[in-house]
């Protein structure tokens, strides 16, 4: 199944998409999928109601859980060739990222005015469905409600500002997730997957996921012990090489261009990079 958030007529919402069109499960008992997930993944998901549907071109797509509590990211998480004799490491590097830095399928990416260092890096985003809390890697898959696209846009300046990346990686709607959440079902082997992200249709990123030096049950269980993971909860599973910054010379985002991530499977997440709005 897919489930997207949206906007219509200037209200937020959600529901399942049934192929060109949506039909609507908001309601005020469970006012956001975030809320529909937790009520609903661990007995499963109830048949669809009967009602009108919504064409999906008539609606702004939000991120698929924007209201997601934590939103935890893994850097340098892929085997490859550019990491040279470099041993891999034995633990992730993390980093966090806020709701409100992420836009929705369709919407444009804002370009921070402070910048021209403005990069993307396409992720697969692993979604929580239930209560996680010092799980193990066998146990931890029971906890995954679904997937969905990311693209973790970075400010590479201000990201070196400090040896900590929070400066760099919460600018306002520098980075985007969508185009829904596709539930786990649908793809019962992650590691079967693979990504890849173009700018103005040129491939610049492309890895197979059984490329994760952390996969995802790996991932799941070790940030549960460092803190309980909620329904709705996001995890970022890193990116590969070929964003801006890792190419020599380096090429960076500018306004007008078209950053799609897609994930076979999963979806294409398409967004065009516009000017910082003030």
């Amino acid at each position: 199944m897919r489930f997207v958030s949206f906007r219509l007529a200037g209200q937020m919402g959600y529901g399942a998409v049934i192929g060109d069109a949506v039909v609507r499960l908001d309601s005020a008992d469970l006012p956001s999928l975030r809320a529909y997930i937790e009520r609903h993944f661990q007995t499963g998901w109830p048949d669809l109601p009967v009602g009108p549907r919504i064409p999906f071109a008539d609606l702004e797509l939000l991120p698929p859980v924007p209201d997601a509590g934590k939103i935890l990211c893994v850097a340098t998480n892929f085997r490859e060739a550019s990491l040279g004799d470099k041993p891999e490491p034995s633990h992730p590097l993390l980093f966090t990222r806020f709701a409100d830095s992420f836009v929705g399928h369709g919407q444009p990416l804002e370009m921070p005015c402070v910048t021209q260092a403005y990069d993307f890096e396409g992720e697969l985003a692993v979604v929580i469905g239930r209560y996680a809390h010092r799980v193990t890697s066998e146990r931890a898959m029971d906890h995954v409600a679904g997937y969905s696209c990311l693209n973790d846009g970075s400010v590479r300046d201000w990201q070196k500002h400090s040896s900590q990346f929070t400066a760099g990686k919460n600018f306002y709607h520098s980075g985007s997730m969508g185009p829904w959440l596709v539930t786990c079902d649908e793809i019962p082997a992650f590691a079967d997957l693979s990504l890849e992200t173009r700018v103005n249709g040129s491939v610049e990123q492309r890895v197979g996921m059984d490329r994760m030096i952390f996969d995802v049950p790996w991932l799941v269980a070790y940030l549960s012990r460092i803190t309980p993971l909620a329904p709705g909860d996001i995890i970022a599973t890193g990116t590969p090489s070929g964003f801006g910054a890792s190419r020599r010379p380096q090429h960076f985002l500018a306004v007008g261009d078209m950053v799609e991530v897609e994930i076979p499977g999963v979806g294409r997440l398409n967004n065009i990079v516009a000017h910082e709005r003030m």
